[in-house]
């Protein structure tokens, strides 16, 4: 045996070449979430006393649903919070097949719904249960960025398929069939209402867009976190439709419960197992405690219809004063609580006009490259979910600053 003090030179070399610090892997070569980034910067101002209104995240200020709340504290206080099965509390997977039921007349069953750890978890279940690497799946530009940058994580292919106001911002079945047809697709995924557009898909452009992907033999994924958050026409869901599609859905929007990182999927029987099997290993099962609370949101209704109303109001004040800063281009405003909108002339760079909003201005806005990577530069999106003075305030604040330009 060689001693300590002898080393072979062979492994000596091999260790002085070494790397001692692991390298970044491809896959999680993504682009930052810049609205988060945003959002760590106006906390740190926030944090030395700096008077921030943030309108860069799409975060509800109203909080959770009191009996959502109760519900928790009760359980806190007579129960141990453990784990679940990985597809969630039977009770309140009936009590979302029911909710299917009350607002869209469908029957779904209570064993294709998952519940999960927010929409995040769901995607990453979806893509992982429904796809392999390599697979192209189409969305929409401007789009949710956690979109792209999961499938890339996940090595799936994201199609960006442009949209803007000549097409209302919508992902149409002409725009997919056109896509597929260059280079075939697997998956498309539709929002509706939209982020960062707050678009919402006419019912019979919806249909056709499922009926396209059903003939085809193309997935489709219905991103369904803002239903409830509609101010025209309710959305439809794509289960109306078809019950072929993965819907993801979430308790953070509507239900006012972001932080409790609670939401669901409802999938076809196809593809249950396969999701139910990748759960158990990658999250075990959704916090209990957040089940506990989500079931008790659902008798919520008059509360939460009212929050809706103050986005109400506060989506007339943008509508009403945006124009009259410069925004153009500014999307259809159906549903969600988001404006999105091209910058006023004179400014080329959103980065830089969202660094400089929140340095003078102590207003926080998203700048559109998270959203669109070919033209977000020309755009910024406003979140509209807070209290209606904080919203008339930014609103003061900015028009000052675009007007002390």
């Amino acid at each position: 045996m060689q001693s300590v003090g002898h080393a072979n030179p062979a492994i000596v070399r091999l260790f002085m070449h070494a790397n001692p610090n692991p390298a970044p892997s491809a896959r999680s070569d993504v682009a930052p979430f810049r609205a988060m980034d945003v959002l760590a910067e106006a906390n740190r101002l926030k944090a030395g006393g700096a008077p921030i209104i943030s309108l860069a995240v799409g975060q509800p200020s109203a909080p959770a649903p009191a009996v959502a709340l109760s519900a928790a504290r009760d359980m806190l206080h007579h129960g141990v919070a453990s784990y679940t099965d990985a597809m969630g509390h039977a009770s309140l997977r009936a009590r979302i097949a029911s909710h299917y039921r009350d607002a869209y007349a469908v029957q779904v069953p209570g064993e294709r719904v998952m519940v999960t750890t927010g929409s995040s978890a769901g995607f990453n279940l979806a893509f992982l249960a429904a796809f392999d690497p390599g697979a192209r799946i189409a969305i929409a530009a401007p789009g949710y960025p956690a979109y792209r940058n999961i499938m890339r994580a996940l090595g799936i292919e994201p199609v960006e398929i442009e949209t803007g106001p000549q097409d209302g911002y919508v992902l149409t079945a002409e725009r997919l069939v056109a896509e597929h047809r260059k280079s075939p697709v697997q998956g498309v995924l539709v929002a509706s209402p939209a982020n960062p557009t707050g678009t919402v898909t006419p019912r019979a452009q919806l249909k056709e867009l499922i009926e396209f992907a059903d003939r085809e033999g193309i997935t489709f994924i219905s991103d369904e976190i803002y239903h409830g958050l509609v101010y025209g026409e309710a959305a439809s869901s794509a289960l109306e439709f078809t019950d072929r599609a993965i819907v993801i859905n979430s308790f953070s929007k509507y239900y006012c419960m972001t932080g409790w990182r609670i939401g669901w999927l409802v999938l076809p029987e196809s593809l249950r197992r396969a999701a139910e099997r990748i759960g158990q290993s990658l999250y075990i099962s959704a916090p209990e405690v957040s089940q506990v609370a989500a079931e008790a949101a659902f008798d919520a209704r008059d509360e939460l219809e009212g929050v809706r109303r103050i986005y109400e109001i506060n989506r007339r004040l943008m509508i009403e004063r945006l124009p009259h800063m410069g925004f153009s281009g500014i999307a259809p405003i159906d549903g969600a609580f988001y404006a999105y909108a091209a910058l006023p002339q004179g400014w080329t760079s959103a980065t830089q006009f969202a660094r400089e909003l929140l340095q003078s201005a102590h207003v926080a806005v998203a700048p559109g490259l998270d959203f669109d990577l070919a033209k977000g530069e020309g755009t910024v999106r406003l979140s509209y979910a807070g209290n209606t003075a904080a919203m008339e305030e930014a609103l003061n604040r900015l028009q000052a600053f675009i007007e002390r330009r």
